[in-house]
C-alpha cells in the first residue's frame, strides 16, 4: 500500500516537527533524521484512512522509533553518560535563519544544550513521557500506548522526569543574547590574558564544565565543578592563536574554536544572573567532522 498524496504532503509539511521531535528524544541530530527516515517507511506501508489528526499521529510515529532507539542505545552504551556532550544546534550569533524552518523548529521551546544533558540521564520511557507532554502538549492518553502503561503511569513517568530536571538544577539562561555575549567574551578575555581572578568573576561559583573529547583527542574527556577549578584547567588550556567565532548553541551564545581554518571545538555556554553557570564543549574531531558548521560560511 503507498502513501496517499495527502499524508506525504502533510509528512513533508511536518518534517520540521517530526525532527525537532526525534532530536529532543534522541540528542542526536544525525539519529533524528535517520528516526525521521524510519518514520516516513512505516508511514508510506500504514492505512491512514481512519486518521483524524495527522500531525499527532505522526509524532506518535517517530517518537515509537525514537524509544526503540533509546532502548537499544542504552544496551550497548559503554561511554560515560557525565562526559557526553549531545549534538549542539548551531545558528549564526544574530540568531537562527528566519527562511528556514527546519532551524526554527529545532530552536523552538527554548530547549539548551544544558537541559538535552540531562535528558540523557532519563530511562527511554521517562524521555518519552516528559518530551512529548512537557514539551510538545501531548496528552497522557496518547503517551500512555507508547510505554505501555496507563495514563497514570504514564502521568507518573513525565512527574519522575520532572523532578530530576530540576534535581540537576538546569538554569535558563538569560534572555539578553548581548549580555550573554558580554559574559563570554569576558571570560575570554580573562583566559588570553592569563588572569585568573578575572576568569573566577565572570564564573558562578558551582560551575559546571563539560568535554567530550571522544577518542581522537589530546584533551580527556570529564566534568569539572567549582570556578577556581574550571578556571584553573582553562587557563592550561587556553589558546590566544585559536580563532573564537560566535555562534549560538542551541539558542544561547557560544563559539567554535578553529585551527588553521578547521574547526576543532565547539562550545555551548550557559549564562545566568551575569555568571556562566555551565560549559558544554565538544572537541571530538570525529563527531566536529559530523557537524553542520556552514554557519562559519555565512
Amino acid at each position: 500500500m503507498t502513501s496517499p498524496d495527502w499524508v506525504t504532503e502533510g509528512f513533508e509539511k511536518n518534517r520540521g516537527h517530526l525532527r525537532a521531535v526525534a532530536y529532543r528524544m534522541l540528542g542526536s541530530l544525525a539519529e533524528a533524521d535517520d528516526a525521521v527516515q524510519e518514520a516516513w517507511l512505516r508511514v508510506a506501508r500504514a492505512d491512514a484512512s481512519d486518521v483524524d489528526n495527522l500531525s499527532a499521529w505522526l509524532t506518535t510515529i517517530v517518537a515509537r522509533v525514537c524509544l526503540n532507539a533509546l532502548r537499544s542505545r542504552n544496551a550497548r552504551r559503554e561511554d560515560p553518560l557525565d562526559a557526553h556532550v549531545p549534538d549542539p544546534v548551531i545558528t549564526r550569533a544574530d540568531g537562527p535563519d528566519p527562511s528556514n524552518p527546519e532551524e526554527q523548529a529545532l530552536l523552538a521551546d527554548s530547549v539548551g544544550l544544558a537541559l538535552q544533558v540531562v535528558l540523557d540521564t532519563l530511562t527511554p520511557a521517562e524521555r518519552l513521557a516528559f518530551v512529548l507532554h512537557d514539551t510538545f502538549g501531548l496528552p497522557f492518553e496518547e503517551i500512555a500506548p507508547m510505554v505501555d502503561r496507563s495514563p497514570a503511569a504514564a502521568r507518573q513517568l513525565a512527574s519522575r522526569a520532572r523532578r530530576r530536571v530540576r534535581g540537576a538544577d538546569v538554569h535558563s539562561p538569560d534572555r539578553d543574547l548581548a549580555r550573554q555575549r558580554e559574559v563570554v567574551d569576558a571570560f575570554f578575555a580573562a583566559a588570553h590574558s592569563g588572569d585568573f581572578d578575572a576568569l573566577v568573576a565572570v564564573l558562578d561559583p558551582d560551575v559546571v564544565s563539560r568535554i567530550d573529547a571522544g577518542a581522537g583527542s589530546l584533551l580527556p574527556s570529564g566534568v569539572l565543578h567549582g570556578a577556581e577549578t574550571v578556571a584553573r584547567q582553562t587557563l592550561s588550556i587556553a589558546s590566544i592563536a585559536a580563532p573564537k567565532h560566535p555562534v549560538l548553541v542551541n539558542g544561547a551564545a557560544g563559539v567554535v574554536i578553529t585551527l588553521r581554518g578547521q574547526p576543532v571545538a565547539v562550545m555551548g555556554f550557559t549564562v545566568s544572573g551575569g555568571k556562566i553557570v555551565e560549559m558544554n564543549s565538544i572537541v571530538d574531531p570525529e563527531r566536529i567532522r559530523r557537524l553542520d558548521l556552514s554557519v562559519l560560511d555565512s
